[in-house]
């Protein structure tokens, strides 16, 4: 819905685009805490009517003083009512600040959520052509600037328009309207140099985010590639590359700074000006007696509260453009296109059964050439599936069209007699324990790792999936033990235990079907039969796919196939393909006499 809205908004031109664009794109939002915005709003207006009661005391204390008619008794009189009034705005004040300001926190919250509910559902070729920098620069800067707009700006907003209202009526109906309008004739100026400022202020603002997160994804890819850059020496290049990104940053937000600059100088010649008018025309009705020396203070009193309005209405058009643009930002993020989603009659219900692949071809999205040619295969439940072959021969593109991270093949793909679209998503991947090449921990303990795919599962059933890893005994071994931190990214662990934890992760799901993508690459061939045998005694009737370069890894399978350039060029069992003398044989041989190198010959 939120989507929708966003581009009903984005089409919307006009004054409103320049000014009161934002507000109605976040009319949805305004709605729905419509309470919490019409208490402020109405608290705000009681305030700026308050307001308007000081400078008229003074005024009429001044006229009793010229008068010589004051006493003490008129003047303790008027000292309640002022003591009265400003009791009364300082309460309010905090009230209104609690409706608009807590609501905007609100808002913040929402989008926020919703932009993290969209990550998760976007698809793998979205996180390709996105920087994680610049993702975390829409859900913190970009926000921020969203909550001010919805906050502060509203504030802005309603107390110009109504503190200036009111004071203009207040002046032109209780002192003079000539004089009134005489002092308003600088007012259009300035209305048309704030527009042409924000302006202005929108185009620089967006580059300045977009700096800000090309600076923000510098700096989180060089945290994470930290190892690389010191093992190859290039500290010195990396912070001079930081550097300039971060100069960048500061240049584009000096080009913001100095239009924002602009604001108040300008405004302070509108209001100088409306002074000098105020007192010169003033002065003269004074004279001539249609003025009394207490109104003309009255009025130059109003006229000084007119600043604030003049003020905030400059500072409005810089809350609005900097919201304006980063809700342009977040709203074209939430505009992403959802590429893989359930069906309308999709089942929710896990899938079991045999899996059948007929892929006539499949290309990635942006790719001209095709990663999968001609590949049908079927694996029976319980069994076990090895897929060997060259990097890039489309091991793990099989695997991924399983799990439907990517869609747009030319072909089918059966779970248990259904394609895979006839399951919900999440039902689908609960069947499927999927341990991928690049292993990623939390920074959690060792036991939160592994109990990620169930945090509700017991330390028995912990430690009897990390038994069937063969990681058991390391964690023993580690500080504190199954509650050891590893480490953003499992930074403290070699790549075999991260591994092995890894696969213990997916084995405690208890998947229907185990995917191994290339997962044993890590370790020992002894740490891998013993991996393997375990996985063969405790996963009787499930079906299990192994992807690897080693062959020893998947020579037990009941199918083994083997890809080159997306076609399946050699398949059967380990002893049909010794027999073939094919690409299977040789590199089997290959392999078994580079092992044998290692152990000396013996």
């Amino acid at each position: 819905m939120i989507m929708d809205q966003m581009k009903q908004g984005i089409i919307f031109s006009g004054f409103g685009g320049v000014l009161m664009k934002v507000f109605l794109e976040l009319g949805w939002f305004f709605k729905q805490e419509k309470k919490a915005y019409i208490s402020g709003i109405f608290i705000l207006l009681l305030v700026a009517m308050l307001q308007l009661v000081p400078p008229k005391v003074i005024g009429i204390l001044a006229d009793h003083i010229n008068d010589r008619t004051i006493s003490k008794g008129m003047l303790a009189q008027w000292m309640i009512v002022l003591i009265a009034v400003g009791l009364a705005m300082y309460g309010l004040r905090y009230y209104w600040r609690i409706m608009i300001f807590g609501s905007s926190v609100k808002l913040s919250k929402i989008l926020r959520n919703r932009l993290y509910q969209h990550f998760t559902n976007m698809s793998p070729s979205f996180y390709q052509k996105s920087r994680v920098g610049d993702l975390m620069a829409h859900a913190t800067n970009d926000l921020s600037a969203i909550q001010q707009t919805a906050g502060a700006g509203v504030l802005t907003l309603v107390d110009s328009l109504s503190t200036g209202g009111f004071v203009i009526i207040a002046m032109a109906f209780t002192i003079s309207w000539k004089l009134t309008l005489i002092c308003l004739i600088p007012m259009p100026f300035m209305a048309m140099l704030t527009s042409w400022f924000g302006t202005m202020l929108h185009r620089s603002f967006y580059k300045a985010q977009e700096a800000f997160s090309s600076l923000n994804d510098k700096t989180q890819e060089s945290m994470t590639g930290i190892k690389v850059i010191k093992t190859f020496g290039q500290e010195k290049e990396d912070i001079e590359d930081f550097r300039k990104q971060s100069e960048d940053v500061v240049q584009k937000n000096i080009v913001v700074a100095k239009i924002d600059s602009l604001y108040d100088p300008t405004i302070s010649i509108i209001v100088g000006i409306s002074f000098f008018l105020s007192i010169a025309f003033g002065a003269k009705y004074v004279l001539n007696g249609e003025l009394s020396i207490g109104e003309l203070i009255s009025f130059t009193a109003y006229l000084g509260l007119l600043i604030w309005p003049m003020l905030a209405f400059g500072w409005l058009f810089n809350i609005v453009e900097r919201g304006r643009a980063s809700y342009d930002r977040v709203a074209a993020l939430l505009m992403e296109k959802v590429e893989i989603t359930d069906t309308d009659n999709s089942l929710d219900v896990m899938p079991y059964g045999d899996i059948q692949f007929t892929i006539a071809e499949f290309t990635y999205p942006g790719d001209l050439r095709p990663i999968l040619n001609d590949v049908s295969f079927t694996i029976n439940a319980g069994e076990t599936l090895g897929i060997v072959g060259k990097t890039g021969s489309g091991k793990t593109t099989l695997l991924k069209l399983l799990i439907r991270e990517f869609e747009g093949y030319q072909g089918e793909i059966l779970f248990g007699g259904r394609t895979l679209k006839d399951y919900k998503l999440n039902r689908l991947r609960e069947a499927i324990g999927y341990v991928p090449q690049d292993h990623f921990l939390f920074s959690a303990s060792v036991a939160e790792n592994i109990a990620f795919t169930d945090p509700s599962a017991s330390m028995e059933d912990i430690e009897k999936a990390a038994k069937l890893a063969n990681i058991h005994n390391d964690i023993l071994q580690f500080t504190d033990g199954y509650q050891t931190v590893v480490g953003e990214r499992g930074v403290s662990l070699s790549g075999g235990q991260k591994q092995r934890i890894s696969i213990a992760r997916a084995l405690l799901m208890s998947p229907e079907v185990l995917v191994l993508d290339d997962s044993l690459s890590a370790v020992d061939a002894k740490t891998e039969e013993a991996i393997l045998s375990s996985l063969r005694q405790n996963r009787e009737g499930k079906t299990t796919i192994i992807t690897s370069h080693r062959l020893s890894a998947i020579q037990h399978a009941n199918l083994v196939l083997v890809l080159e350039d997306g076609k399946v060029i050699e398949r059967g069992a380990h002893e049909d393909l010794m027999e073939l003398d094919g690409w299977y044989k040789e590199m089997y041989l290959h392999q078994q006499l580079e092992e044998l190198v290692e152990h000396g010959g013996h």
